[in-house]
């Protein structure tokens, strides 16, 4: 029997009271193995509490994050990352030269502490809002550096399940990732999953193109990123996500008995970060 082994991550936990739900459900009904949460998020604490007590076997990991929300961090300390405004600035992509090294890493460790505080434990692994940790090689070697004192994994984009595609990067950026994620991945010694699948995305959310992943998995572990949640009002509204109504279409598919049934005729071992 092939070794399929199966990590169903769910970014974005604490986004919204109704996405921390959805995930929930989607674990306890359905196929997701673990979530990653975005510390910066008023209610978050509170999520996370609901996490561990409904749901003792969900892997927890850190969505650090940088061009969504509030810092955790005065924004007076971390001035390059929010122009020197109160929120992130969304595009940082565009700016990255700017962006002061010390203050992204003083935020980011504090995002983990949050998370430490909250849980009363490190994260299981490290990824990161929009993939902005695999921006350029000085922001991947600070998100391994964290994942080397927590001691845990982290997301690696690459190595990518599918030739031609970009794992959620701008294709310069995967490029130039392409090259160093790998060398500095061997570096650091961090663990990381050998697969990486990030087409299961709004109109790609379905039970077919799910069941065409699952037919599809390489040998060895993988990991899947999904975006499950309710819709409500707070994500629908002027501070929400433009990334909405689709996470109720994943939610359904991660729960749907076929896929259920897939995952056990394929056999399939789902696990979580801290399991690698």
């Amino acid at each position: 029997m092939k070794d399929l082994r199966l990590i169903v991550n769910a970014d974005d936990y604490g986004r919204t009271p109704g996405v921390s739900r959805g995930i929930r459900k989607a674990h306890l009904e359905g196929i997701v193995t673990s979530t990653t949460a975005l510390m910066n998020m008023p209610g978050v604490e509170e999520a996370l509490e609901q996490a561990l007590r409904e749901c003792p076997r969900l892997g927890l990991g850190v969505h650090l994050v940088a061009t969504s929300g509030w810092p955790v961090l005065p924004a007076t300390q971390v001035s390059s990352l929010t122009g020197g405004e109160e929120l992130f600035q969304t595009q940082q992509v565009a700016r990255l030269e700017k962006i002061v090294l010390s203050e992204l890493r003083d935020e980011w460790h504090a995002q983990v502490e949050c998370f430490v505080r909250a849980t009363g434990r490190a994260p299981d692994h490290l990824d990161s809002h929009h993939h902005f940790s695999h921006f350029s090689e000085a922001i991947f070697r600070i998100t391994l550096e964290l994942a080397n004192e927590f001691n845990c994994a982290v997301r690696s984009t690459l190595p990518i399940r599918r030739p031609g595609e970009t794992g959620g990067l701008p294709r310069p950026i995967y490029e130039k990732a392409n090259k160093y994620v790998p060398a500095l991945l061997k570096e650091y010694g961090v663990r990381h999953p050998d697969h990486f699948e990030a087409t299961f995305y709004d109109e790609t959310g379905t039970v077919e193109h799910l069941s065409s992943i699952l037919n599809g998995l390489l040998e060895g572990s993988s990991e899947l990123m999904c975006h499950p949640g309710y819709a409500d009002e707070a994500l629908l509204g002027e501070r929400g996500s433009g990334y909405n109504k689709p996470r109720e279409k994943e939610m359904a598919t991660l729960t749907d008995p076929r896929t259920l049934e897939l995952v056990e005729q394929r056999g399939i071992k789902r696990l979580t970060f801290a399991e690698l």
